[in-house]
């Protein structure tokens, strides 16, 4: 075990685990937090990576490690494209840690390993730890842990970490039972404790933009796994197999150009690959906040709504009536204005909340309200079916949809120039509507799946400067 007092200044080679779970709840972020404390703690320049779509994630990365942490997507995005991602982000880094989705083998199906955390291991040469939520077993913990070990044998499950353990007896027990289990490495058990606990809600784990955790929290985090696992065993195995993979894009051929970006508690679903092929195509990003800001920022020539949680916040982004004047303003004059999700719906009309109407922009001549049930759930593949922003017809990008909202109205006139299909190829619902030069809809694209997306976002708010 790694002493609290020891510091590890470099590894003489750049190392990565996935942290894996046998199915979703079993702590599988509260770990991974608190490894990454950890080993930050030493002296390792640690990176964070999230198999999947989320955005929450990704966040407590973030603030943790005080650097970008990245989502890796077995659907939305290439091979390539992840392996690529992977190394560009470990560049300078010591250690990676990936933190799984859902189950270790679970993906778009049961017949297949797409779209799993088992995937993106492999994709990355990668070794795994599986976290098992033990709190209702002891011997058979053994059982599971050969279970998953020869369900694929093409993936190195290498090392076990059991959580919710009851006492120190019960963490006997568990070692005792992963001894019939001699090439899987058992790492300790952490004992069931709330003082680690990160609150939840309905679309996941409270956001970081929310609530900043305090420094005590991950020392807290940190502690309990320098005291309970074998850190020390831990980074041995830890390896990859990628090594200075990037990507060709080509470079922007004109001036930089500012886009206004939505940033505070209400907007903060980014996928920061996006904001970084922005970027990289040309735009000068300048962050803005909805809820407190009384304008836009100066010289912007293009908005980025995001997602996030605009109907907890109806309230105060109703009140702000200087803002939304602003952006009504600047989308009647024609500038481009992307919205996804949560952008979309404070473009609306109205958020009803709990029997509350609060008004928005008012933009889109619809209402939304916020559902009891969630409303839908799932990977996208757009099409565009005309020229936009985002590009011409028939351009192809995918993304991901999760809310529990819906549209009161229906939209009428306003074209829909997304036609979208699910991951097995069957058509949804209506999407991606268009109003003067603004796109808006409950999809969040990945531009990671088709760079242009992000370059002909770029061009037109160049476009746009240029004319005015």
């Amino acid at each position: 075990m790694i002493e609290s007092n020891k510091r590890i200044e470099r590894l003489p080679n750049t190392k990565c685990m996935v942290i894996a779970g046998t199915h979703s709840g079993v702590g599988k972020t509260t770990i991974s937090l608190g490894l990454m404390a950890a080993f930050q703690k030493k002296g390792l320049r640690v990176q964070g990576f999230k198999v999947g779509p989320d955005f929450i994630d990704p966040g407590h990365h973030t603030r943790l490690l005080g650097m970008p942490s990245r989502n890796l997507d077995g659907w939305m995005l290439s091979e390539r494209y992840n392996r690529a991602t992977f190394s560009q982000a470990m560049d300078g880094k010591d250690l990676g840690i990936v933190e799984g989705v859902m189950g270790l083998y679970d993906g778009y199906d049961g017949r297949s390993e797409a779209g799993s955390t088992a995937q993106m291991a492999k994709w990355l040469g990668a070794p795994v730890v599986l976290v098992v939520d033990a709190s209702s077993m002891a011997r058979s913990i053994g059982a599971l842990a050969h279970g998953f070990t020869t369900f694929d044998r093409n993936l190195h499950l290498a090392a076990v970490i059991a959580n919710r353990v009851g006492s120190p007896t019960h963490a006997r027990f568990l070692a005792e039972a992963m001894d019939s289990v001699p090439e899987v490495a058992f790492l300790g058990g952490i004992p069931r404790t709330e003082d680690v606990a990160i609150p939840e809600r309905y679309l996941g784990l409270v956001t970081s933009d929310e609530q900043p955790y305090s420094a005590d929290l991950f020392d807290t985090m940190a502690l309990l796994v320098e005291e309970h696992l074998d850190l020390d065993t831990l980074l041995s195995i830890s390896t990859t197999g990628v090594r200075n993979e990037t990507l060709d894009l080509p470079k922007p051929l004109h001036s930089r150009v500012r886009l206004g970006v939505a940033r505070d508690e209400a907007f903060c679903f980014y996928y920061q690959d996006n904001l970084d092929l922005l970027s990289h195509f040309g735009a000068e990003l300048c962050f803005f906040s909805p809820i407190r800001d009384q304008d836009l920022p100066d010289d912007v020539a293009g908005l980025y709504l995001g997602g996030g949680y605009p109907e907890l916040y109806a309230r105060q982004l109703g009140a702000n009536e200087s803002m939304k004047s602003a952006i009504l303003a600047s989308a009647r004059r024609g500038m481009p204005i992307y919205a996804e999700c949560g952008g979309f719906m404070y473009l609306t009309r109205s958020i009803e909340v709990e029997a509350q109407t609060y008004g928005m922009v008012g933009l889109y001549p619809v209402g939304t309200r916020m559902l009891s049930k969630r409303k839908a759930l799932g990977y996208r593949e757009v099409l565009l079916k005309e020229h936009s922003l985002l590009g011409p017809k028939g351009l192809r990008a995918r993304g991901h949809e999760y809310h529990y909202s819906e549209l009161i109205d229906d939209p009428g006139e306003i074209p829909d120039l997304f036609q979208v299909s699910d991951r097995m190829g069957v058509d949804t619902m209506p999407d991606g509507f268009m109003l003067h030069n603004v796109l808006a809809g409950y999809i969040h694209l990945h531009f990671g799946s088709n760079p242009e997306t992000a370059a002909n976002l770029v061009d037109s708010c160049k476009k746009y400067r240029d004319e005015k």
